[in-house]
């Protein structure tokens, strides 16, 4: 019997599960190396940059990880001043994929990161 230890006595578990604790420590370090690896990431991700097209490349644009428009390039075979519409349609088609790749790249590398893990708020 160990030191202090009266007999039928059974040790706390939970004695040093506290603040203080090993284990909650580790995961308070845990925790903490991923939230910077976190920041580290979305600022890379942030610098990013996809290109799409549309209409067989009559319509180019680049979007980066801050889901901002960078560049829209239009064909001078796309302008048709008779079918506005149609331009209009396909810049829509491009800037929305565009976002969509960026989205689908920035949940792929926090997948990576957080093994799959669903941290609600982190995108």
């Amino acid at each position: 019997m160990g030191k202090g230890m009266k007999a039928g006595k059974k040790p706390n578990p939970n004695k040093g599960a506290g603040l203080g604790g090993g284990s909650q420590m580790q995961q308070m370090r845990h925790m903490q190396a991923i939230q910077q690896q976190m920041a580290e990431l979305q600022s890379e991700l942030g610098e990013r940059e996809v290109e799409t097209t549309a209409g067989g490349g009559a319509v180019k644009v680049k979007v980066n990880g801050k889901n901002q428009l960078v560049s829209l390039e239009i064909s001078k075979d796309a302008l048709d001043p008779d079918d506005v519409e149609m331009l209009q349609d396909l810049i829509v088609v491009a800037v929305n994929e565009g976002l969509r790749q960026i989205e689908e790249m920035s949940q792929g590398e926090m997948s990576k990161l957080t093994g799959g893990l669903s941290l609600p708020g982190m995108f």
